[in-house]
């Protein structure tokens, strides 16, 4: 299998800064279907700071494996910031990694909606010593580029997360 030059490269220098920086890191993907994990593992020696990678990408999948809240799921859906931030923490605090980053989102080509439209992407970083860096949650709207382009953009801006 041949992966995309950009996410390959991009992986590498997060397997290679994380290790410098003496850090493990875990994933929380949906939309992406470990399409985070799989870039980071075509790099030698990933397992030097690749802890685990959770695939959750039913909404019960994301309650069982990573205790996001069915309230939360209900009242704001999986694609929403607050559901990424529950998987984020569910990842760090079920895994040994001191870094974790959620992905939740609408890779199409259905299952939009006019306040979500295909292409929207929720992101969300937790760290194991907060005090090393901000909470991020965030929504990127990619908008209708095709589901595997889609799903790219979005693991790049996760691994982009993943840098120290």
């Amino acid at each position: 299998m041949n992966f995309d030059k950009e996410l390959t490269d991009l992986a590498k220098e997060v397997v290679e800064k994380n290790r410098i920086a003496g850090r493990r890191i875990s994933t929380a993907e949906s939309c992406t279907g470990g399409l985070v994990a799989a870039a980071l593992t075509e790099i030698p020696n990933a397992s030097d700071v690749l802890d685990r990678a959770y695939v959750t990408y039913s909404n019960e999948a994301k309650i069982e494996m990573l205790g996001v809240s069915e309230d939360i799921l209900a009242t704001l859906g999986a694609v929403s910031e607050a559901t990424a931030w529950a998987m984020a923490q569910g990842a760090l605090s079920r895994s040994g990694a001191d870094v974790t980053v959620a992905i939740s989102g609408i890779a199409g080509p259905g299952g939009g909606t006019e306040k979500k439209p295909v292409g929207t992407v929720v992101f969300a970083r937790a760290l194991k010593d907060e005090a090393k860096g901000p909470m991020v949650a965030d929504t990127h709207h990619f908008g209708d580029l095709g589901r595997a382009e889609i799903r790219r953009q979005a693991a790049l801006v996760a691994l982009r997360l993943l840098l120290p």
